[in-house]
Protein backbone atom coordinates (compact mmCIF):
# COMPACT_ATOMS: atom_id res chain seq x y z
CA UNK A 1 0.00 0.00 0.00
CA UNK A 2 2.95 2.24 0.86
CA UNK A 3 4.37 1.62 -2.51
CA UNK A 4 1.05 2.36 -4.19
CA UNK A 5 0.86 5.93 -2.52
CA UNK A 6 4.48 6.46 -3.15
CA UNK A 7 3.76 5.86 -6.95
CA UNK A 8 0.28 7.66 -7.11
CA UNK A 9 2.80 10.69 -5.96
CA UNK A 10 5.32 10.55 -8.29
CA UNK A 11 2.88 10.36 -11.26
CA UNK A 12 1.26 13.36 -9.90
CA UNK A 13 4.17 15.45 -9.40
CA UNK A 14 5.26 14.18 -12.60
CA UNK A 15 2.51 15.21 -14.17
CA UNK A 16 2.39 18.60 -13.07
CA UNK A 17 5.83 19.42 -13.76
CA UNK A 18 6.09 17.62 -17.13
CA UNK A 19 7.10 19.68 -20.10
CA UNK A 20 7.08 19.14 -24.04
CA UNK A 21 10.33 20.18 -26.38
CA UNK A 22 10.43 20.89 -29.39
CA UNK A 23 13.26 21.72 -31.66
CA UNK A 24 13.27 24.57 -34.21
CA UNK A 25 15.57 26.10 -36.85
CA UNK A 26 15.92 30.12 -36.18
CA UNK A 27 18.80 30.61 -38.80
CA UNK A 28 21.04 29.11 -41.30
CA UNK A 29 24.69 30.73 -41.55
CA UNK A 30 27.15 29.20 -43.85
CA UNK A 31 28.02 25.64 -42.85
CA UNK A 32 26.06 26.37 -39.40
CA UNK A 33 22.45 25.35 -38.89
CA UNK A 34 21.23 27.17 -35.61
CA UNK A 35 18.65 25.41 -33.91
CA UNK A 36 16.39 26.08 -30.65
CA UNK A 37 15.02 23.97 -27.90
CA UNK A 38 11.67 25.18 -26.67
CA UNK A 39 10.37 23.64 -23.30
CA UNK A 40 6.79 24.44 -22.94
CA UNK A 41 4.93 23.19 -19.83
CA UNK A 42 2.41 20.21 -20.73
CA UNK A 43 -0.42 21.74 -19.00
CA UNK A 44 -0.21 25.71 -20.28
CA UNK A 45 -3.66 26.53 -21.55
CA UNK A 46 -4.38 27.26 -25.19
CA UNK A 47 -4.87 31.23 -23.90
CA UNK A 48 -1.79 31.41 -21.88
CA UNK A 49 1.03 34.15 -22.75
CA UNK A 50 4.35 32.64 -20.09
CA UNK A 51 7.44 34.79 -19.54
CA UNK A 52 10.77 33.08 -20.80
CA UNK A 53 13.85 32.62 -20.24
CA UNK A 54 16.24 32.61 -23.59
CA UNK A 55 19.28 30.66 -22.98
CA UNK A 56 22.98 31.11 -24.48
CA UNK A 57 25.59 28.21 -23.29
CA UNK A 58 28.95 28.72 -22.44
CA UNK A 59 32.23 26.86 -23.54
CA UNK A 60 34.64 29.77 -24.41
CA UNK A 61 33.26 29.84 -28.37
CA UNK A 62 34.93 26.19 -29.04
CA UNK A 63 32.48 23.82 -27.30
CA UNK A 64 29.30 23.10 -25.63
CA UNK A 65 25.68 22.70 -26.84
CA UNK A 66 21.94 23.62 -26.11
CA UNK A 67 21.25 19.91 -25.22
CA UNK A 68 24.24 19.86 -22.85
CA UNK A 69 22.78 18.22 -19.75
CA UNK A 70 23.36 21.71 -17.73
CA UNK A 71 21.88 23.58 -19.83
CA UNK A 72 19.03 21.51 -20.75
CA UNK A 73 18.22 20.87 -16.76
CA UNK A 74 17.80 24.52 -16.81
CA UNK A 75 15.29 24.87 -19.59
CA UNK A 76 13.39 22.03 -18.31
CA UNK A 77 13.81 23.53 -14.51
CA UNK A 78 12.18 26.85 -16.20
CA UNK A 79 9.41 25.18 -17.81
CA UNK A 80 8.62 22.37 -14.91
CA UNK A 81 9.24 24.32 -11.70
CA UNK A 82 8.91 28.23 -12.81
CA UNK A 83 5.94 27.83 -15.26
CA UNK A 84 8.45 29.42 -17.88
CA UNK A 85 8.92 28.67 -21.55
CA UNK A 86 12.46 27.93 -21.06
CA UNK A 87 14.48 28.11 -24.35
CA UNK A 88 18.53 26.80 -25.30
CA UNK A 89 20.12 27.91 -27.99
CA UNK A 90 22.59 26.74 -30.58
CA UNK A 91 25.45 29.46 -31.89
CA UNK A 92 28.05 29.56 -34.20
CA UNK A 93 31.29 28.36 -31.87
CA UNK A 94 33.99 30.43 -34.10
CA UNK A 95 36.70 29.64 -31.80
CA UNK A 96 36.31 26.37 -31.85
CA UNK A 97 39.31 24.22 -33.81
CA UNK A 98 41.56 27.63 -34.02
CA UNK A 99 45.01 27.53 -32.89
CA UNK A 100 44.73 30.01 -30.94
CA UNK A 101 41.76 29.44 -28.82
CA UNK A 102 39.81 32.59 -27.15
CA UNK A 103 42.68 33.23 -24.77
CA UNK A 104 45.79 35.72 -25.06
CA UNK A 105 47.13 34.33 -28.30
CA UNK A 106 43.88 35.29 -30.09
CA UNK A 107 43.51 38.65 -31.26
CA UNK A 108 42.00 41.63 -29.86
CA UNK A 109 40.08 42.23 -32.98
CA UNK A 110 39.35 38.12 -33.73
CA UNK A 111 37.53 38.27 -29.58
CA UNK A 112 35.58 41.44 -31.03
CA UNK A 113 34.40 39.87 -34.04
CA UNK A 114 33.83 36.43 -31.77
CA UNK A 115 31.72 38.98 -29.35
CA UNK A 116 29.58 40.49 -32.28
CA UNK A 117 28.82 37.24 -34.07
CA UNK A 118 27.75 35.39 -30.61
CA UNK A 119 25.60 39.19 -30.09
CA UNK A 120 23.91 38.73 -33.82
CA UNK A 121 23.51 34.90 -32.99
CA UNK A 122 21.65 35.67 -30.09
CA UNK A 123 19.48 38.36 -31.23
CA UNK A 124 18.27 36.17 -34.44
CA UNK A 125 17.25 33.71 -31.72
CA UNK A 126 15.26 36.51 -30.07
CA UNK A 127 14.01 37.50 -32.74
CA UNK A 128 12.65 34.04 -34.11
CA UNK A 129 10.62 33.78 -30.89
CA UNK A 130 9.26 37.29 -30.73
CA UNK A 131 8.05 36.05 -34.52
CA UNK A 132 7.12 32.74 -33.74
CA UNK A 133 5.69 34.08 -29.98
CA UNK A 134 1.63 33.15 -30.69
CA UNK A 135 2.64 29.46 -31.70
CA UNK A 136 5.30 29.34 -29.25
CA UNK A 137 2.99 31.11 -26.57
CA UNK A 138 5.18 33.52 -25.32
CA UNK A 139 4.62 36.68 -23.70
CA UNK A 140 7.16 39.04 -25.48
CA UNK A 141 6.83 41.32 -22.62
CA UNK A 142 8.47 39.00 -20.11
CA UNK A 143 12.04 37.74 -22.15
CA UNK A 144 14.78 37.08 -19.72
CA UNK A 145 18.48 37.02 -21.35
CA UNK A 146 20.29 34.33 -19.75
CA UNK A 147 23.90 32.67 -20.42
CA UNK A 148 26.95 31.34 -18.52
CA UNK A 149 30.50 32.21 -19.77
CA UNK A 150 30.60 32.75 -22.76
CA UNK A 151 27.03 32.55 -23.63
CA UNK A 152 26.80 35.15 -20.63
CA UNK A 153 29.47 37.24 -22.41
CA UNK A 154 27.14 36.64 -25.36
CA UNK A 155 23.68 37.88 -24.28
CA UNK A 156 25.38 41.06 -21.89
CA UNK A 157 27.00 42.17 -25.50
CA UNK A 158 23.14 41.77 -27.02
CA UNK A 159 21.44 42.92 -24.67
CA UNK A 160 23.34 46.42 -23.69
CA UNK A 161 25.32 46.28 -26.82
CA UNK A 162 22.99 45.96 -29.88
CA UNK A 163 23.83 49.60 -31.35
CA UNK A 164 27.46 48.84 -31.02
CA UNK A 165 27.35 45.34 -32.42
CA UNK A 166 24.49 45.01 -34.92
CA UNK A 167 25.18 47.04 -38.51
CA UNK A 168 21.13 47.08 -38.78
CA UNK A 169 19.75 47.21 -35.22
CA UNK A 170 16.44 48.11 -36.45
CA UNK A 171 16.05 45.18 -37.56
CA UNK A 172 15.29 43.46 -34.03
CA UNK A 173 13.12 46.90 -33.00
CA UNK A 174 10.76 44.24 -31.68
CA UNK A 175 13.17 42.61 -29.58
CA UNK A 176 12.59 43.85 -26.09
CA UNK A 177 14.51 42.17 -22.86
CA UNK A 178 12.72 42.49 -19.56
CA UNK A 179 15.78 40.72 -17.73
CA UNK A 180 19.03 39.44 -17.95
CA UNK A 181 20.60 36.33 -15.53
CA UNK A 182 24.31 36.36 -15.85
CA UNK A 183 27.11 33.77 -14.45
CA UNK A 184 30.64 34.66 -14.62
CA UNK A 185 29.71 37.09 -17.66
CA UNK A 186 31.12 40.34 -19.24
CA UNK A 187 30.68 42.61 -21.35
CA UNK A 188 33.14 45.29 -23.47
CA UNK A 189 32.19 48.44 -22.32
CA UNK A 190 29.44 49.27 -19.82
CA UNK A 191 29.35 52.52 -20.73
CA UNK A 192 26.70 51.53 -23.42
CA UNK A 193 24.64 50.34 -19.96
CA UNK A 194 21.93 53.35 -19.95
CA UNK A 195 19.29 54.29 -17.49
CA UNK A 196 17.53 54.06 -20.73
CA UNK A 197 18.09 50.12 -21.45
CA UNK A 198 18.71 48.97 -17.97
CA UNK A 199 16.69 45.57 -17.30
CA UNK A 200 16.60 43.99 -14.05
CA UNK A 201 19.81 41.54 -13.54
CA UNK A 202 21.02 38.58 -11.59
CA UNK A 203 24.48 38.65 -11.36
CA UNK A 204 26.48 35.38 -10.31
CA UNK A 205 30.61 35.90 -10.39
CA UNK A 206 33.53 35.07 -8.22
CA UNK A 207 36.08 37.83 -7.20
CA UNK A 208 39.36 35.67 -8.71
CA UNK A 209 37.96 35.04 -11.69
CA UNK A 210 41.09 34.07 -14.18
CA UNK A 211 39.27 34.38 -17.59
CA UNK A 212 36.23 36.47 -17.30
CA UNK A 213 37.28 39.63 -15.43
CA UNK A 214 34.58 40.55 -12.27
CA UNK A 215 35.27 44.53 -12.71
CA UNK A 216 37.34 46.48 -15.11
CA UNK A 217 39.82 44.44 -16.16
CA UNK A 218 41.56 42.52 -19.23
CA UNK A 219 40.00 39.49 -20.51
CA UNK A 220 42.24 36.45 -19.22
CA UNK A 221 44.49 38.92 -17.41
CA UNK A 222 46.16 38.65 -20.61
CA UNK A 223 49.52 41.08 -20.65
CA UNK A 224 49.64 44.49 -22.24
CA UNK A 225 51.92 42.95 -25.20
CA UNK A 226 49.86 40.04 -25.69
CA UNK A 227 47.57 39.56 -28.47
CA UNK A 228 44.66 39.05 -26.60
CA UNK A 229 45.26 42.17 -24.62
CA UNK A 230 41.24 43.76 -24.36
CA UNK A 231 39.41 45.29 -21.20
CA UNK A 232 35.78 44.31 -20.52
CA UNK A 233 33.81 45.08 -17.51
CA UNK A 234 32.17 42.28 -15.45
CA UNK A 235 29.71 41.81 -12.89
CA UNK A 236 31.20 44.52 -10.22
CA UNK A 237 30.57 47.06 -12.72
CA UNK A 238 27.24 46.36 -13.96
CA UNK A 239 25.99 46.05 -10.38
CA UNK A 240 27.55 49.52 -10.10
CA UNK A 241 25.85 51.40 -13.38
CA UNK A 242 22.49 49.19 -12.17
CA UNK A 243 22.74 50.95 -9.00
CA UNK A 244 23.10 54.26 -9.81
CA UNK A 245 20.14 53.80 -12.15
CA UNK A 246 18.21 52.67 -9.21
CA UNK A 247 17.23 49.45 -11.52
CA UNK A 248 16.85 46.24 -9.86
CA UNK A 249 19.76 43.55 -9.64
CA UNK A 250 20.50 40.38 -7.92
CA UNK A 251 24.42 40.07 -6.96
CA UNK A 252 26.00 37.09 -6.22
CA UNK A 253 29.86 37.63 -4.78
CA UNK A 254 31.83 34.95 -4.15
CA UNK A 255 35.03 35.79 -2.73
CA UNK A 256 38.21 34.42 -3.91
CA UNK A 257 36.23 32.16 -6.25
CA UNK A 258 37.46 31.58 -9.58
CA UNK A 259 35.69 30.88 -13.18
CA UNK A 260 33.81 27.74 -11.85
CA UNK A 261 31.08 30.41 -10.76
CA UNK A 262 30.17 30.17 -14.15
CA UNK A 263 28.37 26.77 -13.24
CA UNK A 264 24.37 27.30 -13.32
CA UNK A 265 23.96 27.94 -9.81
CA UNK A 266 21.17 25.30 -9.54
CA UNK A 267 20.99 25.53 -5.29
CA UNK A 268 20.34 29.42 -6.06
CA UNK A 269 17.49 28.96 -9.17
CA UNK A 270 14.49 29.39 -6.38
CA UNK A 271 15.79 33.05 -5.76
CA UNK A 272 16.85 33.99 -8.97
CA UNK A 273 13.17 33.57 -10.28
CA UNK A 274 11.58 34.52 -7.20
CA UNK A 275 13.75 38.42 -8.23
CA UNK A 276 12.51 38.02 -11.60
CA UNK A 277 8.51 37.43 -10.66
CA UNK A 278 9.05 40.45 -8.11
CA UNK A 279 11.00 43.09 -10.98
CA UNK A 280 10.05 41.82 -13.96
CA UNK A 281 6.07 40.31 -12.94
CA UNK A 282 5.46 42.95 -10.57
CA UNK A 283 7.48 45.91 -10.71
CA UNK A 284 8.94 45.87 -7.84
CA UNK A 285 12.92 47.68 -7.21
CA UNK A 286 15.02 44.94 -5.07
CA UNK A 287 18.37 45.93 -4.91
CA UNK A 288 20.51 42.23 -3.59
CA UNK A 289 23.96 42.26 -2.94
CA UNK A 290 24.93 38.87 -1.26
CA UNK A 291 28.72 37.98 -0.87
CA UNK A 292 29.77 34.57 0.16
CA UNK A 293 33.53 32.88 0.61
CA UNK A 294 34.38 30.11 -1.16
CA UNK A 295 34.91 27.76 1.11
CA UNK A 296 38.30 25.76 1.23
Amino acid sequence: MKHLIYLITFLLATSIFAQKKETYIYSIKGNDTLKLDVYTPKNIKKTDTLPVLLWMHGGGFSVGSRDYKDDEKLAKYAAKKQNYIGVSISYRLLRKGTSTGFGCDCTKDEKLETFKQAAIDYMDAAKFIVEHAKELQIDTTKIIAGGSSAGAEGTLNAVFMREYFLDNAEDYNNVKFAGIFSCAGAMVNASYLTKDNAVPAVLFHGTKDQLVPFDNAPHHYCAPERDGYIFLDGSNVIAKKLDEFETSYYFHVVKEARHEISAIPFRELDKVFEFFDKTVINDEVIQTKIIKTKKP
